[in-house]
């Protein structure tokens, strides 16, 4: 008999500025992801203020799920996903975030996914807002820095709860929100890059700027949270957070107390404004120490307070440490790095795996909130070549997922309330991170390259078919 529940959602994860393409199809908008290029594990992709001819865009087609959602939301059913996280564009509703109205024609091709998925008994899990800010907000308002922004992401809530209301259960309102905490966040979680042009490991950075569009987006959470529960009770509403676990890295007690401090900041931080409703004690004096100044209006702590999430999600590939020694080796991350740790190894983009760690994060977050979980991302990058047999075998895939599922289960035994897994890129996509196809997650192989080539044809790994038969055995035969 499985140890995960009968109703376990086992599926996968997209998000639709990384797999939709069609970026200027049918009245979508240009969101900050169709300003940023190409780039690798060496070079870093640029974001630009126009569109660039010397310049490659890999989200402006991606793998063209805009034009191929039927196909893959059938294989995700072969595979027999019970759920499908995606997000909804931004700017395929609103083009610049500010109209009235809506653009019908992007309801529309929401209506056919959702409706497509519902065929096949998957459940939608929607990221309300997935690093797809509309670029007009940026030139405006410079992102979530503009106060104003609550309320365009509130019309977007809005528009998208009444329409989807009989399609949709599981929100999440913003993806990996801690990114916001450091430097890298000016881009991807709060678009706090108006005017800049050059490459995305030099913007610029101002940190209580960070933090201000941090508390904007703390409040905009909260109101849709509250918005939710009051008009469509069914609706469970998520937050979802970067889990960058990190450990001491000797026991020098100066470690110890460092990684403390990384843990709050980092990964505690964002979620216990968001679970517990309020900013937490230890925020006081990084605050004063840093010289932030979070500008409130009055109403807002009763908004956080009232607004609290009713699930709480993450993200988790891989562990760092953290020392307050010198010379000592850094390694590579989700978004961000550390310290590595010398008794993990690490993939071929220099993330360190660590399995144990899921058990450990799982039972740490469910101690200090007690709230059901999903882990929403989790997965490896790696180059997939064709072998002689024209197939795609993919042992390392399966290996790292194996073991990242019987951490799960071994936390479930714990007893913590584990209630889904959707590995991250279940489809081939455009990497975050990089802008680059060469980092491949995916079950499902799409042929589709750095340089733009490709006829996007789908091919299932050997993967697609070992997570089947994860599926099917609700998480017990992982061989």
């Amino acid at each position: 008999m499985s140890v995960f529940r009968n109703d376990f959602l086992w599926g996968g994860a997209c998000a639709a500025n990384q797999f939709e393409g069609a970026w200027d199809v049918d009245g979508k908008g240009p969101s900050v992801p169709d300003m940023c290029t190409n780039g690798s594990l060496k070079v870093p992709k640029w974001i630009t203020t126009a569109q660039r001819p010397d310049k490659f865009y890999p989200s402006h087609e991606s793998i063209d799920f805009y034009h191929h959602y039927e196909e893959d939301i059938a294989l995700f059913a072969e595979m027999g996903f019970k759920t499908f996280r995606t997000s909804i564009a931004w700017t395929r509703i609103f083009p610049t975030g500010m109209e009235e109205e809506p653009n019908e024609k992007g309801l529309e091709f929401y209506d056919r996914v959702f409706s497509c998925c519902k065929k096949y008994g998957i459940e939608p899990l929607v990221t309300i807002s997935h690093y797809e800010m509309p670029y007009a907000l940026v030139e405006k308002y410079n992102g979530w820095q503009g106060r104003e922004c609550i309320e365009f992401y509130m019309n977007f809530c809005r528009t998208i709860f009444e329409r989807y209301k009989d399609l949709v259960k599981y929100w999440l309102t913003f993806n990996e929100i801690n990114c916001g905490t450091k430097p890298n966040g000016n881009l991807v979680a709060l678009s706090t890059c108006r005017g800049y042009e050059g490459p995305r490991n030099l913007m610029p950075d101002n940190e209580e700027i960070r933090y201000q569009a941090l508390h904007h987006q703390f409040v905009a959470s909260a109101k849709a949270v509250i918005y939710a529960h009051e008009h469509y009770p069914k609706f469970i509403m998520g937050n979802m957070i970067l889990m960058a676990t990190s450990y001491p890295l000797t026991c020098d007690p100066a470690d110890v107390l460092a990684n403390q401090q990384n843990m709050n900041n980092m990964n505690w931080f964002c979620s216990d404004v968001m679970c517990r409703g309020e900013y937490p004690y230890y925020s006081r004096r990084f605050f004063e120490e840093h010289d932030i100044n979070i500008k409130m209006e009055p109403g807002d702590t009763e908004l956080l307070k009232n607004g609290t999430v009713d699930l709480y999600t993450f993200s988790y590939y891989l562990s760092t440490c953290v020392t307050t020694h010198k010379d000592v080796e850094q390694v590579a991350g989700n978004m961000i790095g550390g310290t590595k740790n010398p008794y993990l190894k690490s993939s071929d983009w220099g993330w360190q795996i660590d399995p144990v760690g899921l058990r450990y994060t799982l039972n740490e977050i469910y101690s200090r909130y007690g709230l059901p979980m999903m882990v929403v991302e989790n997965g490896l990058g790696a180059y997939d070549i064709k072998s002689a047999d024209g197939k795609i075998h993919d042992p390392y895939r399966i290996e790292y997922l194996r073991q990242h599922i019987e951490q799960m289960r071994e936390a479930v035994k714990d007893g913590v309330d584990l209630r889904g897994y959707t590995p991250w890129g279940c489809i081939d996509l455009v990497a975050a991170s990089t802008g680059e196809m060469a980092k491949r997650y995916g079950f499902i192989y799409v042929n589709k390259f750095d340089d733009g080539t490709g006829d996007l044809s789908r091919e299932r790994k050997d993967s697609f078919y070992w997570y089947k038969k994860v599926i099917a055995s609700n998480g017990e035969d992982l061989n």
